[in-house]
């Protein structure tokens, strides 16, 4: 069997802060129970990829308990934070693919970036940190499936790119598995991930999205990320087929 093609999601001015609060609340309840069984202490922290959310959105989603987002489009990042409201700590991370052109603009906006990959980043966040500017937390994407249609430095990359980053903030690792048909076809992944953060003594650990955030808990994820689920009914069911 082929793994689906993922759905095109659509950009949303206006949600169901109820729905979401609800959502939210039953999600990580899930992960922490899926930690545990594992023989984990907790379940990874929710973010929510604020990409599926225009900012009339914003407010809403924050109150409705969103406050670790993700956006992946640089150029909306202060927007979006704009019209967040008032008093409610949030924690903004950058998710998108990381464009070395680009880190200067949205740096300061964020406080860790899941993406890091290239020299060329590396290049640009050294520079900063030279000025006496704040550098964002960092976690290096890795592609340990080698799916050609992902990003990332290859598992064997990883050591010299962490002594290319020295000095820098290098908090863990990311990755995003191939599509599946199932999520447990995603465990593996996820388990060299976490054998490939020990062995480089790093703690921090970006994986699982809506379709395999369970398993990602199991498997030791620090943060899962999750979009469509909070609204979109099929997605919600298919990691609840519950309801």
């Amino acid at each position: 069997m082929t793994a689906p093609t993922p759905p095109q999601r659509t950009r949303l001015d206006v949600i169901d802060p109820a729905l979401v609060g609800e959502r939210l609340a039953r999600l990580r309840a899930a992960l922490d129970e899926a930690a545990r069984a594992a023989g984990r202490t907790h379940g990874p922290a929710v973010l929510v990829a604020s990409k599926y959310f225009e900012p009339p959105a914003i407010a809403d989603l924050v109150r409705a308990g969103a406050t670790l987002l993700g956006e992946n489009r640089a150029e909306v990042i202060a927007a979006k934070q704009a019209v967040a409201p008032a008093g409610v700590p949030v924690q903004w991370d950058y998710i998108g693919e990381l464009q070395s052109r680009k880190v200067r603009d949205f740096a300061p906006l964020v406080t860790r970036i899941h993406t890091l990959a290239s020299d060329s980043a590396v290049r640009k966040l050294r520079a900063l940190a030279d000025e006496g500017a704040a550098v964002p937390e960092l976690l290096v994407q890795v592609n340990v499936a080698g799916d050609a249609g992902k990003g990332g430095l290859a598992p064997d990359e990883l050591p010299a790119f962490l002594e290319t980053s020295a000095g820098l903030p290098v908090r863990g690792l990311m990755t995003m598995p191939p599509l599946a048909t199932s999520p447990d076809e995603s465990r593996r992944w996820f388990a060299s991930l976490r054998e490939l953060a020990a062995a480089h003594d790093l703690a921090d650990l970006s994986m699982g999205t809506s379709q395999d955030a369970l398993v990602a808990a199991a498997e030791g994820a620090t943060v899962v990320r999750v979009g469509g689920l909070l609204h979109d009914r099929a997605a919600w069911e298919r990691l609840f087929p519950d309801g």
